[in-house]
C-alpha cells in the first residue's frame, strides 16, 4: 500500500511533546516508568496506524502506561492528531521507530504486554522475517516482556494468522487464547476495541482472527 506523504509531518512530530525524540529514546531503556507521570505497567502497540486503538485503550485504562510505535511519519502524525484532542491523557506517548530496534529501546522485562493489530502480511516468502508475528520478532518480544507478559495479535488475513500460529508453536509460545471469528466469540469479544482497519474489514464481511500468546 502506497502511503500518501503529508507535508510537514516530520516537523510536527519533532515539535510534539507526546513523541519521544528519536535521538533520545534509547536513553529511556530500562527506565520508561520515569518518563510517565506515574510508574505503572507498560504496554506497547507496534504498528499503531492512525492511533484509534491505543488512544481508546489509554482512555479506558488509566492505570497503565502506553507507547504507540509507528515507523511512518505520515501515519504517526494522524495518531498524534487524535492524541492532541485529549486534554488529560498522561499515560500515552508515541515513538517513531522500526520494530527491529525494540531491544535497543526497551529493557529486559520492562513491558507488560504487546499489541499487534492488522500488521503488514509481507506475503512473499523471502520477506517472512519482516512479519511482526514471526519468530524473529517473537524473539525480540521475549527479551522485553515481563514474566507473564502477553502478545495479542489481530488480523483479517487468515494466511498470516495461520503462519503466526505455526511460528508460536514452533518457538515454544503458549497460545492462551485463539479465535477465527472474534466478533462472534462471546468471551474474546468482551472489551474489544476496533481499529480503523478492523471496522472496515468487518463491514466487508471478513472474519477477524485473534490470538493471545504468553511464554
Amino acid at each position: 500500500m502506497r502511503l500518501r506523504n503529508i507535508p510537514g509531518a516530520r516537523e510536527e512530530i519533532a515539535a510534539s511533546p507526546f513523541v519521544i525524540p528519536e535521538d533520545t529514546m534509547r536513553e529511556k531503556k530500562g527506565r520508561w516508568n520515569t518518563v510517565f507521570d506515574r510508574a505503572q505497567p507498560l504496554y506497547l502497540e507496534i504498528g499503531m496506524g492512525k492511533g484509534r486503538f491505543i488512544t481508546e485503550l489509554a482512555l479506558r485504562h488509566r492505570d497503565h502506561n502506553y507507547v504507540g510505535i509507528e515507523k511512518y511519519s505520515s501515519v504517526l502524525v494522524r495518531a498524534l492528531a487524535k492524541r492532541q484532542q485529549q486534554d488529560d491523557l498522561s499515560n500515552l506517548l508515541f515513538l517513531r521507530m522500526d520494530a527491529e530496534d525494540l531491544t535497543d529501546v526497551f529493557g529486559a522485562g520492562e513491558v507488560s504486554g504487546i499489541y499487534l493489530n492488522f500488521s503488514d502480511p509481507w506475503p512473499k516468502d523471502r520477506h517472512a522475517k519482516r512479519r511482526l508475528p514471526g519468530r524473529e520478532f517473537l524473539a525480540r518480544y521475549e527479551q522485553i516482556l515481563a514474566p507473564g507478559g502477553s502478545v495479542e495479535f489481530k488480523t483479517d488475513n487468515r494466511t498470516l494468522f495461520d503462519f503466526a500460529l505455526e511460528e508460536a508453536r514452533e518457538t515454544g509460545w503458549l497460545i492462551s487464547a485463539c479465535t477465527f471469528d472474534l466478533h462472534h466469540d462471546p468471551e474474546m469479544a468482551i472489551g474489544n476495541i476496533m481499529t480503523e482497519y478492523e471496522e472496515r474489514f468487518s463491514a466487508q464481511g471478513n472474519p477477524i482472527c485473534k490470538m493471545i500468546l504468553t511464554r
